[in-house]
């Protein structure tokens, strides 16, 4: 793990930055993999069991990090459950230098359940365009991905939109960066004011004056000034500097964003405040 990962930054350093910016980079860079499977919750909200999508394809150190901790984790539901719950879930996992010769592994963000339930029972996309790439970014050859909070009104329109956070594929200095993540979050933003939703017409969330959901829109170069729809291969790392988690304003009820943006695959939306929420850390009880 820890050679692979070193080589990784490596590789990536040489082409993001010049050696003399490289020592810099490192300490904040960050590679990530989504991993995706299910999880069983027993009516106490113990973890009966978990299985996890196409694991041999999964690095070692992931699976292994994963075994130490989602056995105990512990679930709380709205209402407690008659029988045992069959949720997805999605698992961010995080590896970051410590130094020249260490790194760490962590378990960062995960959603639960948001395949659940009947199609009219959930929110779901109806339309959604995809967003212009910035040419500035173009220009720069510069990739990342920006992670946006929604409220879709009853007519199935984006009420408001936010970016919450931008992880870029690039480095540069601070008002460099600052430009790329705003160029980005203003392309992803002007877009999804455009999508529309099909909204719950049955079960408990029917009823809501609206509906929070989180979208990741990623921005991936491939040949010089083409776009390409990103498909990170399954179980392997990606490798972004971080950017700053923004306070949404016109969210009242911070328990609703306790968790992170990132755990979401790309091309899905999670529904925000839905599902088994988590009663302990990420890293156990």
């Amino acid at each position: 793990m820890r050679l692979l990962l070193v080589g990784m930054l490596s590789v990536w350093l040489s082409c993001a930055t010049p050696d003399a910016q490289a020592e810099n980079v490192r300490k904040i860079a960050e590679a990530s993999m989504l991993v995706k499977g299910a999880v069983q919750i027993s009516p106490d909200g113990s973890v009966k069991g978990y299985v996890l999508d196409q694991a041999e394809k999964l690095p070692p150190a992931v699976t292994e990090l994963i075994r130490k901790n989602i056995p105990s984790w512990k679930f709380q539901f709205a209402a407690t459950p008659e029988a045992v719950l069959n949720e997805s879930m999605s698992v961010r996992v995080l590896a970051k230098a410590v130094d020249a010769q260490h790194e760490s592994v962590s378990i960062i963000a995960a959603t639960f359940g948001d395949d659940k339930g009947a199609k009219d029972e959930r929110i779901q996309f109806k339309t959604r365009r995809q967003p212009q790439y910035p040419p500035m970014a173009i220009d720069a050859r510069v990739s990342g991905t920006v992670f946006l909070l929604l409220r879709i009104d009853r007519d199935g329109r984006v009420q408001d939109a936010f970016a919450e956070q931008v992880n870029l594929r690039a480095y540069g200095d601070k008002w460099a960066m600052d430009r790329y993540r705003k160029s980005l979050a203003g392309a992803a933003l002007n877009a999804a004011r455009e999508w529309t939703y099909d909204i719950p017409t049955k079960g408990k969330d029917a009823d809501a004056p609206y509906w929070l959901v989180r979208v990741p829109v990623s921005f991936d170069l491939h040949a010089f000034g083409e776009q390409q729809s990103p498909a990170s291969e399954y179980g392997h790392w990606d490798i972004y500097v971080p950017g700053p988690k923004q306070d949404v304003p016109w969210v009242k009820d911070r328990t609703l964003l306790s968790e992170a943006p990132d755990a979401i695959p790309d091309g899905a939306l999670h529904q925000v405040g839905t599902g088994p929420r988590l009663a302990t850390s990420l890293a156990g009880s």
